[in-house]
């Protein structure tokens, strides 16, 4: 009777904090409809009275969001392809391939997580801008090339196939890339999506980043037109909550499709060391 009781206290505490994370997404979504100045109103009215698509009409038609919507999207895949690309093959190479100073340089990289983000951003616009990459999508996508936490993530996941899968490979004659494409790559899905998974949201979701970038208003990604717009019209609660419904809902809808090897991906090969 106990268990179950503690059982029920936990599930009702899970759907407090779920409620507490969902309302504001739904008052935002509920706001989106409304009619301008509808919002304003005191107290704030949970649903629209009549509800109404002006505020996505005018977003597209007055605004070049639609262009901020496909900067975003190139940006993202752009940046997750280039983030699987190069953190597997390293974060295989620290898992599996012998080398001299494998475990040496892994310490390194590990002891540069300290370091926050934003210390590292003025050195590289400087170096980028000396190679006259600024307002380049060169430029934004670089710092998404190559990432300690992706190789981290890559490495303590391969560390769980079996060694002796790979010898096998090698005994019978598989070169290191044949055995990379055949026998370790279909192993790394779940690891494969989540650290895809993590790359989409960051790119989508990166506000500084593009706006120390990018110069040219056309190549602006959601974020910062969704920065800009707010400046523009910052009566307009309806219109911004439009705005931050098209912002959210892509990267929304891409982790409930792949809830399940996001799940799996961080799960397993927690414990490897």
């Amino acid at each position: 009777m106990r268990h179950l009781w503690r059982g029920s206290g936990t599930n009702v505490g899970l759907l407090f904090l779920a409620a507490f994370a969902l309302i504001p997404l739904l008052w935002m979504l509920s706001v989106s409809f409304m009619a301008p100045g509808e919002a304003s109103n005191f107290p704030p009215p949970l649903l629209p009275e009549h509800p109404t698509l002006a505020n996505y009409i005018k977003l597209f038609e007055y605004s070049s969001m639609g262009r901020n919507f496909l900067n975003s999207l190139f940006v993202a895949t752009a940046a997750t392809l280039l983030s699987l690309t190069f953190n597997v093959a390293a974060g295989y190479a620290f898992a599996k391939l012998e080398f001299k100073g494998r475990h040496l340089l892994f310490r390194g990289l590990l002891s540069a997580l300290v370091i926050p983000a934003q210390v590292s951003m003025i050195p590289l616009f400087l170096m980028l801008k000396g190679m006259g990459l600024v307002n380049s999508w060169i430029g934004v996508l670089i710092p998404f090339v190559a990432s300690i936490f992706g190789i981290f993530l890559v490495r303590q996941y391969a560390l769980s196939i079996p060694t002796e899968l790979i010898e096998s490979a090698r005994i019978e004659g598989a070169s290191e890339l044949r055995i990379f494409r055949s026998v370790v790559a279909p192993l790394l899905t779940p690891i494969l999506i989540t650290l895809g998974l993590f790359t989409f949201m960051a790119a989508w979701n990166d506000f500084l980043w593009p706006l120390i970038v990018l110069t040219d208003s056309d190549k602006y990604t959601l974020p910062i037109a969704l920065a800009s717009l707010s400046r523009e019209h910052v009566q307009d609660v309806e219109l911004m909550m439009a705005g931050a419904v098209i912002t959210v809902t892509p990267v929304l809808i891409l982790f409930l499709m792949l809830q399940r090897f996001y799940m799996s991906g961080n799960l397993a090969g927690s414990v490897k060391g």
